[in-house]
């Protein structure tokens, strides 16, 4: 399968729509089968170092985030959305476009959980040049571009009354997703500055750890 990005129905879509919150929910269900969230959760602490700060790009509804810090993980999150209801009133929620936010320095730690996907090869290079200036760790979750996750989306969506939205967006998402080393090497992160693992799941999830070396 070669990289295609596309439309996703959700972005465009009010955050009060009702198909937007179906939808919502269920990327909460998606997210908890996979365990993206669990691993996150369980790989970034041990990465940090005291007083680090951490950032999760497209923090969404922010249960991730939350999550994080209800562990003792200092995260922010970024997104274009407003903050949602439930974030912690002592983490900082940053409304920007990340191509365009100027904040990155404070932060050691940079998190997406399906995020990264919805870039361009030149988008993803341009925002790489951003973040691995001051990050000195990268993880990230991300659909991985086998044609097995979709098949087994399409075949599991009706089982937890995916909307008609969700089922186009992860058909999308999918085909935009990545592969082996596409991400890391879409967003510069090379050796020997950068050590880089990635690996994909058995339900269809490219992980990725970056750890700047030295």
């Amino acid at each position: 399968m070669r990289r295609t990005i596309q439309p996703e129905i959700l972005d465009g879509l009010a955050p009060d729509h009702p198909d937007a919150r179906h939808s919502r929910r269920d990327l909460r269900l998606t997210n908890a089968l996979a365990g993206s969230h669990r691993w996150i959760a369980r790989t970034l602490p041990p990465l940090l170092r005291p007083g680090e700060r951490a950032l999760e790009l497209g923090a969404g509804t922010g249960e991730l985030g939350a999550r994080l810090a209800a562990a003792g993980v200092a995260i922010d999150g970024l997104d274009t959305c407003p903050q949602p209801a439930g974030w912690p009133s002592d983490r900082t929620w940053h409304r920007a476009d990340l191509r365009a936010f100027d904040g990155y320095a404070t932060y050691a730690a940079i998190v997406g959980n399906l995020i990264f996907h919805h870039f361009t090869a030149g988008e993803l290079a341009a925002l790489g040049e951003k973040i691995r200036r001051h990050a000195r760790v990268i993880i990230a979750c991300e659909p991985a571009r086998v044609r097995r996750a979709q098949t087994l989306f399409r075949l599991i969506a009706p089982l937890f009354g995916a909307n008609h939205v969700t089922r186009h967006d992860a058909h999308v998402s999918i085909a935009a997703g990545f592969r082996g080393d596409e991400l890391p090497r879409a967003l510069g992160l090379a050796a020997p500055a950068w050590e880089v693992r990635c690996s994909t799941t058995l339900l269809g999830l490219h992980r990725m750890i970056a750890l700047r070396r030295a």
